[in-house]
């Protein structure tokens, strides 16, 4: 359970502290507002997809790990460790879910942008070009079989950005190490179907190359910088 809660407490200092805390404080979790409406990313993401994907699948994720954590209180109550690691799965799916989502809304955003100076130069140094992150990073969110997302993160260790594919719901920081060598979400993409089916049907690249003209780089910029502190 160490990565777990870790990925849990490392997400209050990167991302909003007021939607996750770290599990030993048994908190509620709670479904995070958007920062737009939901017709915002329009006609990139219809207003549709974006009720659906927050109202439903996020806030379900929210609704399951509340319940799982309430079950994890009362299995360690009891000392019952069979049930303690049968609860894992469903931490790390739901809480993973909570956690990419959380950060996706937010590196979402209908104004665009572009990176700040820091962080353009830092992709310049590790990618070549802001076009050229695009494309590697299309590439992997494309490759991702089945269900999970695409992550540009911060290696503390190298101190460079790097791409990563996490499966199904898997949180980037307790996918890709220990403390010492995890890769801190920066901008994520989420390629699970429920994201863009109802309007990309089957063309994931097509949803992939468009989301790009709403990423909020403010946002991008801001992680980037504060896990460059951390």
């Amino acid at each position: 359970m160490f990565l777990w809660s870790q990925s849990l407490v490392s997400f209050t200092r990167y991302g909003s502290s007021r939607v996750l805390c770290s599990a030993t404080q048994r908190q509620k979790h709670t479904l995070p507002d958007l920062p737009y409406d939901y017709n915002a990313l329009e006609p990139v993401i219809s207003t549709e997809i974006m009720k659906l994907h927050h109202s439903k699948h996020h806030a379900a994720y929210v609704n399951n790990l509340n319940i799982a954590e309430e079950k994890l209180k009362e299995a360690e109550a009891k000392n019952d460790i069979s049930t303690i690691i049968n609860l894992s799965p469903a931490l790390k799916f739901n809480g993973g879910g909570h956690i990419n989502h959380s950060i996706f809304w937010h590196n979402l955003s209908p104004c665009g942008g572009s990176p700040s100076v820091d962080l353009e130069s830092a992709i310049k140094k590790d990618f070549g070009s802001l076009d050229s992150l695009k494309a590697q990073l299309s590439a992997i969110s494309v490759g991702v079989q089945g269900s999970g997302w695409g992550w540009l993160g911060y290696n503390k260790t190298t101190q460079r950005l790097q791409l990563a594919a996490c499966a199904n719901q898997d949180p980037l920081e307790a996918t890709t190490g220990t403390n010492i060598h995890w890769l801190i979400p920066v901008l994520g993409i989420d390629v699970w179907e429920h994201a863009y089916y109802l309007q990309y049907k089957n063309v994931r690249p097509d949803y992939i190359k468009a989301i790009f003209d709403v990423i909020n780089w403010k946002d991008v910029s801001e992680r980037f910088a504060k896990a460059k502190l951390s």
